[in-house]
């Protein structure tokens, strides 16, 4: 079965080709970066208008790099939700109207199962069942995963997502957006032992998260120290680095221990940060699997990939498009089920 999978949640317009034989076939990822880095962040209207001027050529491009032509489609999968409501029906309402037009099947992606399931697009496959942590600039959840669509939500942000926190955090230094790259960046240069910030919701029990209370301890710190020098800049955001990923460690060594699972996959935009990376594999016992880098932020290949695998099992998209900017992971279900 070859998926044509098209990803306009956000700000990146991605499409891919994967063949549930042959595996992935070809990728490519445009970026909107540069179009909203002058306004310190996405703009809704724009993101919308940039994925139709983009989708068509990148989908000639990408089946041309495969050496593909649409009539060797066996289906197409699309981001449904969540994400942003204008960028979503873009690929939405062009992937279901073009698999109507060519009289094959669609299926309608969900995007954090798509960041889930990526590591599962690499040789070295985590074994069922596993805890699955995602992180990225709208969602952070602790997920134990047992299947396809077999979810058990262990714990999420009761605030802001952790890579949010790292956009609103860069931008009080005065960092360029994209926001969560640039703070990492400077945290290198960073004296760790300057500041301390607190590790929220780590001296309760518990998975949940938080960091809105973060979020205002590094202003208040940013506040007290202006106007920053560069080196003030860089030991705040190695001091908020080192919060957020000791957070997110403690987290997920107390989901492995309680679940007694010793998989963790690490998913989603943030899943990238080098500091986090190194600090799992230290401090859990437990064997830790992540995408490859270029799948951790949106792209098209984990929508191809996600949606070949619900494909295959059965599930098909109706004529209809229905898109959702919020759609609780819960809310899935194992294909052919109930």
């Amino acid at each position: 079965m070859l998926v044509l999978g098209i990803e306009t949640s956000c700000d990146e317009t991605g499409v891919a080709l994967y063949d549930s034989e042959a595996g992935l076939l070809a990728d490519v990822l445009y970026s909107q970066v540069a179009l909203h880095a002058q306004y310190g962040g996405v703009v809704p209207e724009l993101a919308s208008r940039d994925h139709i001027r983009k989708l068509i050529p990148l989908c000639k491009e990408t089946l041309d790099e495969a050496g593909k032509s649409l009539n060797d489609l066996s289906a197409i999968a699309y981001t449904a939700g969540p994400g942003l409501m204008g960028a979503l029906l873009v690929g939405a309402t062009f992937g279901r109207s073009l698999a109507w037009g060519l009289g094959i099947p669609a299926i309608a992606v969900h995007h954090m199962e798509a960041h889930l399931l990526a590591p599962l697009i690499e040789e070295n496959q985590p074994p069922l069942p596993f805890i699955a942590l995602l992180v990225s600039g709208g969602h952070t959840q602790l997920v134990e995963v047992n299947g396809l669509g077999d979810y058990k939500l262990l714990g999420e942000s009761l605030d802001d997502a952790a890579g949010e926190a790292f956009d609103k955090a860069a931008k009080m230094l005065g960092l360029r957006y994209p926001g969560g790259p640039n703070l990492a960046r400077c945290a290198e240069s960073g004296d760790p032992k300057r500041f301390h910030f607190p590790r929220p919701m780590t001296d309760r029990p518990g998975l949940d998260f938080s960091f809105s209370g973060l979020k205002t301890f590094t202003l208040n710190t940013v506040n007290a120290h202006e106007p920053l020098a560069d080196q003030d800049r860089a030991d705040i955001a190695r001091a908020f680095e080192e919060a957020v990923v000791d957070t997110l460690v403690i987290k997920c060594r107390r989901a492995v221990e309680q679940a007694g699972v010793p998989h963790l996959v690490v998913a989603g935009g943030v899943s990238a940060n080098v500091r986090l990376r190194q600090r799992l594999e230290a401090k859990l016992d437990a064997t830790v699997y992540y995408a490859a880098p270029r799948l951790c932020t949106d792209n098209g290949a984990m929508i191809a990939y996600a949606g070949c695998q619900r494909l295959l099992h059965g599930e098909r998209a109706p004529l209809s498009v229905d898109t959702r900017a919020r759609w609780p992971i819960t809310e899935l279900v194992v294909p052919g089920g109930s």
